[in-house]
């Protein structure tokens, strides 16, 4: 693609009839008010579908910078090589099950020395007519919000989700517990573990992808709030980022997909 060609599709302008097209998804990642970020996402438009994909790496220092970048490019690079249109449903979460498992032992494999420990949390999305299949390992999140109520969302891998499970304690208490931040499976470390989710998608349904920079800190009322008074992605997410910002002590990564 030339140089006119790519700026043309940056700035959502279809080449072939010369007129603006709707932004279908839109994605942030923001440092928030740590030194470093450590979260990365990906945006791609396939060749009749959509990827989209939060990381959430951990291990400190350069380390988790390190993971969540390469559980990032490893995921693309798989899914760009194997992805086509005449895949089956069952086919695209297969792919997805092996280039989580490629992303995993890469990142296990290079953790030695000033990396020893890290790992990544990693939530993807593949968006094709009307299904989404989501994979998930970690605290990452994927929610699918229609007519303003979340209808289904993914679990976390994490102590405080099996905490809320077993009734100890509630959504709310979740968000404030002191060991929120323990995660029971991810990318790189021994108790690796994806679940894969299959979604039904209608008309202006919105599927939020976010690392828990946003979710552990803004309530899902006031996501939910945005959503209702916002139109398109881009709106939605800036929105949604400066909210986090003003309370979140993380990376903030947040992708906002609304199906037409």
């Amino acid at each position: 693609m030339g140089i006119i060609n790519k700026f043309l599709k940056k700035i959502g302008i279809d080449k072939e009839n010369n007129k603006k097209s709707k932004i279908k998804a839109y994605g942030v990642s923001h440092k928030g008010n740590r030194t470093n970020n450590e979260d990365a996402i990906l945006r791609k438009k396939l060749d009749d579908a959509y990827l989209l994909a939060v990381a959430d790496g951990v291990g400190g220092h350069n380390a988790g910078d390190v993971a969540s970048n390469k559980a990032i490019n490893i995921l693309q690079k798989v899914i760009e090589e194997k992805y086509n249109k005449n895949l089956s449903i069952e086919e695209i979460k297969q792919l997805l099950k092996d280039a989580y498992e490629t992303a995993h032992k890469q990142i296990k494999a290079e953790a030695v020395g000033d990396k020893e420990g890290m790992a990544t949390t990693l939530t993807t999305a593949i968006i094709k007519e009307n299904k989404c299949i989501i994979a998930n390992c970690g605290d990452s999140r994927a929610y699918l919000i229609r007519n303003n109520e979340i209808i289904e969302r993914t679990k976390d891998h994490s102590l405080v989700q099996a905490l809320v499970d077993e009734g100890h304690i509630t959504e709310e208490e979740a968000m404030h517990h002191p060991m929120k931040n323990i995660i029971t499976h991810a990318l790189g470390i021994e108790d690796f573990k994806v679940d894969v989710y299959e979604w039904d998608l209608e008309d202006n349904d919105i599927l939020l992808l976010s690392s828990d920079g946003l979710h552990d800190y803004v309530k899902k009322e006031e996501i939910l709030k945005v959503i209702k008074n916002k139109d398109n992605p881009k709106e939605i997410v800036e929105n949604l980022l400066n909210i986090a910002l003003k309370k979140t002590e993380d990376n903030v990564s947040i992708i906002i997909y609304k199906h037409q």
